[in-house]
């Protein structure tokens, strides 16, 4: 469920609300009861978390996509490698 950020344009109080996005808007200020408490635009707030795509390419904050790596292979190991090793369909 989004957090919604609400101003009483009466009283000036402020609040942020838990609610389903099916919800209607808050129709009166909790503080003074008005019916100018609006809802506020405000940037939503996540955080990517794990190994995914974007760490790797844009977490670093460089502007640019970071180039794959290179298969790692090892000097005992006479297979060469193939693909990025991982779980994906590229081998």
């Amino acid at each position: 469920m989004p957090i919604y950020e609400y101003r009483c344009e009466s009283c000036g109080f402020q609040k942020e609300h838990l609610q389903k996005m099916s919800d209607g808007p808050i129709p009166a200020c909790p503080s003074c009861g008005a019916t100018q408490y609006k809802r506020l635009l405000s940037a939503a707030g996540f955080q990517l978390k794990g190994s995914g795509w974007y760490a790797t390419d844009f977490k670093g904050g460089s502007g640019k996509a970071a180039s794959p790596a290179p298969a790692e292979t090892s000097k005992s190991d006479s297979t060469p490698s193939t693909g990025c090793g991982g779980s994906c369909a590229c081998h």
